[in-house]
């Protein structure tokens, strides 16, 4: 029974992955579209649409779906499965170009939850976030110097968000800042949700001799409404998918350096 059900279920995921794709790429889809590009009836849409709308994933709108809104992102749950192997390789990937005995800012989001996993291995690192999930992983290595922020801690992911963890971070100049990010407009503007997170991110570039962005495909032309900054002032991108044309050419203007895993 349970083997039959993961037969069902499969192909569904793969189709709400899809779906996702399109209305990210085309901004808006219509449900007859989908029907035809899926080979389903209408009312199987409007199921997805309504699935991916209540997860957060996208807006369901009389005919059709969109991206969802600037305003609000995705529950903490379901961006901790999205996108889950691509965060894994990105992280190792990245992982690999951070030397033992470097100092470090990690800062808030899944993507550099799983970073600091695959950091475990390395030898007396120097960590200094603003992120309870990250402190709690990278603790358990007892070669490694963990140092946590103040500020208030949101009770949704253990972020810690405020004008106290901005000073805190401000105190330090690392070798490395590692940072996830909710948006990279197709301008290369970095976008996201929480202005006070924001804010803290902004500090971690602002203090590190080197900023390495890790972002899985769905982070590409995606929106969100506070701008952290642009893509150039970053050193280096880690992804899991070739950019889109005109992000790109951005990336190669600003000699910013590109790693797919």
């Amino acid at each position: 029974m349970n083997a039959e059900k993961s037969q069902k279920v499969a192909p569904v995921r793969k189709r709400h992955e899809k779906i996702r794709k399109m209305v990210q790429a085309q901004g808006f889809v219509t449900i007859e579209t989908l029907a035809r590009t899926f080979s389903v009836t209408p009312q199987t849409i409007r199921r997805d649409i309504n699935t991916l709308s209540d997860k957060g994933f996208l807006a369901r709108y009389h005919g059709g779906a969109a991206a969802p809104t600037s305003t609000e992102n995705v529950a903490y749950k379901e961006r901790k499965v999205l996108c889950f192997s691509e965060k894994q390789k990105i992280a190792r990937l990245l992982a690999q170009h951070i030397p033992d005995n470097a100092s470090l800012f990690v800062n808030i989001g899944t993507t550099t939850e799983a970073v600091a996993h695959a950091l475990c291995n390395h030898k007396r690192l120097r960590v200094i976030t603003n992120n309870l999930n990250v402190a709690s992983i990278m603790s358990a290595n007892e070669n490694f110097e963990v140092i946590v922020t103040g500020g208030l801690v949101r009770n949704r992911d253990q972020g810690i968000i405020g004008e106290a963890a901005i000073d805190f971070i401000r105190q330090f100049k690392v070798d490395y800042g590692i940072i996830g990010i909710s948006g990279i407009d197709l301008d290369g503007t970095l976008l996201d949700f929480d202005y006070r997170e924001v804010r803290a991110a902004r500090a971690i570039i602002d203090n590190s001799r080197k900023v390495f962005l890790a972002a899985d495909h769905t982070k590409f032309g995606r929106n969100a409404m506070v701008r952290l900054g642009n893509i150039a002032e970053i050193d280096s991108l880690f992804t899991d998918h070739r950019l889109p044309s005109g992000l790109a050419e951005i990336i190669a203007a600003s000699e910013v350096e590109l790693h797919v895993a």
